[in-house]
């Protein structure tokens, strides 16, 4: 069955001068117009295709891909506002609407702001919200410290940003954690670094300490590796060119160095760390 607002592998029931028609399930055959339709496509092939409401609240399938499709966040722009509301540009020909109700401030034409879209099924109109609260929260979650999410930046604050998680929770990074430029609505791997007594969760860019110490060696490893032997980092280098380098914080570096170390794969030199070539196995 076809869902509206998703993305589905529909067969081709029929070819008209106009298109092909999918079979939509309850919906019915669904049309896609000629101009999305792939080439070569025929009767009995299944295609993957987007299903919406064209701009006559007819449903309809394209091969173009949303920025965002239902049940999703995400960061649109504005391009034009009438007295229903403001319409966004999400990637395909119909714009989408945001109802005046929908808007937490007055959109505005040109800005982008976050929004969650999702299907009105009393009109089967996909729409979109700024009210993010009332999408998130919502039930109770299973997290654990440790576990691996994707998460969508919302909004930058005092203490770091508030990222929504698997768009279905509120979490926060805090800003000292952070070594890399974070844009609004930016999708990015994230972890559950905690949950809070008041079931709050607190993320984190990279892999808990417990499970990220190996991981990291052997990146260092890698990078040496890379660079004949030998990098120009030491403990004075500064957590940015650490980053660069590693893609990972100053202290999660030191540690990964120390194990590496004590381990006699590296040395440590004045201008930076040097691999510990193996020495060759004597001849039988």
């Amino acid at each position: 069955m076809a869902e509206i607002g998703k993305q589905n592998k529909l067969k081709v029931v029929k070819e008209v001068e106009f298109g092909i028609y999918l079979d939509g399930g309850i919906h019915g055959e669904i049309l896609m117009p000629k101009r999305y339709v792939p080439q070569d496509c025929k009767p009995e092939d299944i295609i993957e295709a987007f299903v919406y409401l064209d701009s006559e609240d007819r449903i309809i399938a394209t091969t173009e891909k949303p920025y965002a499709m239902v049940d999703e966040f995400a960061l649109l722009t504005v391009v034009a506002v009438n007295s229903t509301g403001a319409f966004l540009d999400w990637g395909l020909m119909k714009d989408l609407l945001v109802p005046f109700s929908e808007q937490s401030v007055k959109m505005e034409e040109g800005k982008s702001y976050m929004v969650y879209i999702y299907l009105d099924h009393e009109s089967r109109r996909i729409v979109a919200s700024a009210k993010l609260d009332q999408f998130l929260d919502i039930k109770p979650h299973t997290f654990e410290g440790g576990e691996a999410v994707d998460l969508t930046i919302c909004s930058k604050t005092e203490i770091g940003y508030k990222a929504i998680i698997d768009n279905t929770w509120w979490g926060i990074l805090y800003g000292n954690e952070v070594f890399q430029p974070l844009n609004k609505g930016q999708h990015i791997k994230g972890y559950i670094k905690k949950v809070r007594e008041d079931d709050k969760l607190d993320l984190s860019l990279f892999k808990p300490h417990y499970a990220k110490v190996d991981d990291i060696a052997a990146i260092v490893l890698e990078r040496l590796q890379e660079q004949n032997g030998f990098l120009p980092v030491t403990d004075k280098s500064s957590p940015d060119a650490i980053y660069t380098i590693f893609g990972v914080s100053k202290k999660a570096y030191k540690i990964a160095v120390g194990k590496l170390y004590k381990a006699k794969l590296i040395t440590l030199e004045k201008n930076g760390i040097r691999l510990i070539k193996p020495k060759p196995s004597p001849a039988p």
